[in-house]
């Protein structure tokens, strides 16, 4: 991780934080997904410590080159539990770390999620899961290819966060990030100009419930020509053609060229923007005994009012 991408909180702003995580896990009804304990926490996101707010506000302006920031000894619980095993696991109680995620969050944009994605929960599990460790996704323990988060969906987040609630047992479980900002000096102007067109499809995993062949094509880069948003997922964008298919293997090649590779801690928690920075992550062995990989993820849209079509009044689910 590039060092001005880090931002470590003191042990006095990390202890006026806990106070803060804990007032709000005492705010009735103490269940995140509630819209009155999210005002509440939208409220209380005011009032993290100084430093932090500015540092957030800064990588909201700009996210850098690597378009990832990460926040370092944020609290944590005292006495975590087990690490869940099931699929589809989600943190719908305001325990303190899922306080802490979504007062950050909060502070950036507006909490979201899909319905169609863990239950809608705003605050989800990362977890390994028995019998899915070779899939791509958040549940698998193998390789996850380097991707934009939800790239098949129109309104995918703006930001995405992953707060380490337990890191895995051997510490060998890395968060790859990977920015097209550094990337996009390694192309060449053709392979610029074919991934800019709409020459490659990306389909979304089969809980979304669209027919096959549904995904509509759409470029991989979009914006400034020199400093572009990017728009991919390896495992599940297809180009259309082959020069479609040798230009996404360009990107691919200098992507990982630039990629770092940081492993999480307890108290860790990474920002990424959605829109230059990739991610995955490297593999580890979980032995599922209560002791695993475990972070809690959220997704923040800067612009609540683009989807509004696809919400309840003041709601945060998408459908």
């Amino acid at each position: 991780m590039m060092p001005e991408s880090t931002f470590a909180l003191t042990h006095e702003e990390s202890t006026g934080l806990r106070g803060l995580a804990t007032r709000l896990s005492e705010t009735r009804p103490a269940l995140v997904d509630e819209l009155n304990w999210l005002a509440a926490c939208r409220s209380a996101s005011c009032r993290l410590p100084t430093r932090l707010r500015e540092r957030l506000r800064t990588f909201r302006h700009d996210p850098g080159p690597d378009g990832v920031l990460l926040l370092r000894n944020l609290p944590g619980a005292d006495d975590v539990p087990p690490t869940p095993v099931e699929s589809d696991s989600v943190e719908r109680a305001a325990t303190l770390s899922a306080s802490v995620i979504s007062a950050v969050s909060m502070e950036l944009g507006e909490l979201i999620a899909f319905r169609n994605e863990k239950s809608g929960a705003l605050v989800q599990n990362v977890v390994p899961v028995p019998g899915q460790e070779a899939q791509q996704s958040n549940a698998g323990s193998t390789v996850l290819a380097l991707h934009t988060e939800n790239a098949f969906h129109p309104r995918r987040p703006d930001y995405v966060t992953l707060l380490c609630v337990r890191s895995d047992h051997e510490s060998t479980a890395g968060l790859r990030t990977a920015s097209v900002r550094r990337a996009v000096e390694g192309l060449d102007d053709r392979t610029r100009e074919v991934l800019r067109q709409p020459r490659f499809l990306t389909d979304p995993p089969p809980s979304f419930g669209q027919p096959e062949g549904a995904a509509k094509p759409h470029p991989i880069l979009t914006g400034d020509p020199d400093d572009p948003d990017v728009r991919v997922d390896f495992h599940a964008t297809r180009p259309v053609d082959d020069e479609a298919e040798r230009a996404a293997r360009l990107l691919e090649r200098c992507l990982d060229t630039v990629a770092e590779s940081v492993r999480l801690v307890a108290g860790d928690l990474a920002v990424l923007d959605n829109r230059v920075a990739l991610h995955g992550r490297t593999a580890f062995v979980p032995r599922y005994d209560g002791g695993d990989r475990w972070l809690h993820r959220t997704f923040i849209h800067l612009n609540h009012r683009r989807s509004r079509v696809l919400r309840a009044p003041l709601g945060h689910v998408l459908d």
